[in-house]
């Protein structure tokens, strides 16, 4: 007679994670009781890629960060897609029964995989992907006016006065009376509307 196992699945996973939790806090433990413990000023201030964090944290945040965390999350999703797709197709069984199974997880996969390496090259291409831009575009407003004029005109202070501010009303001409305006005559119709009355049936 077969033994029935006493522990199930769940159990199992249970003890796996007890286990590791006792691991990690025993290493811990070890740690602090061999390690030297020297804290100074260095060893004590926040770290923050390498640099002593100044000023305010609410800084406009660069836009290019997401774009790299958008195609983080696009493969990351990918992974989570193609996972279930390999425990399938690597089934013996299910290949035993219709071996058509085999091809039709294939050829789907090689499309899904094909339609997220053609948006990672779209943007690539388009140059997302790269932090520096090595090619500055400069706008061109397409006129055949040469720079050295802008820069010439741009230097010329004389050229930009700021007219001062006065509180003093404006000078009244006296004497001086504006004809009233005349008030505007509607223009007569074109034509005359008739209206025919209507017959008294007898």
């Amino acid at each position: 007679m077969d033994d029935v196992s006493q522990i199930s699945e769940f159990g199992k996973i249970l003890i796996f994670l007890i286990t590791g939790i006792v691991i990690i806090l025993l290493l811990f433990g070890v740690n602090r009781l061999l390690a030297p413990r020297n804290p100074n000023a260095e060893k004590l201030s926040t770290y923050e890629c390498g640099e002593e964090p100044t000023g305010n944290a609410w800084l406009p945040f660069n836009s290019r960060f997401y774009v790299i965390a958008l195609v983080f999350l696009l493969f990351d999703v990918e992974m989570v897609f193609v996972f279930p797709w390999a425990t399938v197709f690597g089934n013996k069984e299910i290949i035993q029964l219709d071996p058509r199974w085999g091809w039709v997880s294939l050829t789907e996969m090689f499309i899904f995989l094909g339609i997220l390496i053609l948006g990672l090259a779209y943007v690539w291409v388009k140059g997302d992907l790269d932090w520096i831009k090595p090619n500055p575009t400069v706008p061109d407003s397409g006129t055949n006016i040469p720079q050295s004029l802008y820069d010439k005109i741009n230097l010329q202070q004389s050229a930009f006065k700021v007219k001062e501010f006065s509180l003093e009303a404006p000078i009244a001409i006296a004497n001086v009376t504006a004809p009233a305006p005349t008030p505007a005559t509607p223009p007569k119709p074109m034509f005359k509307p008739s209206f025919k009355k209507p017959a008294n049936d007898a």
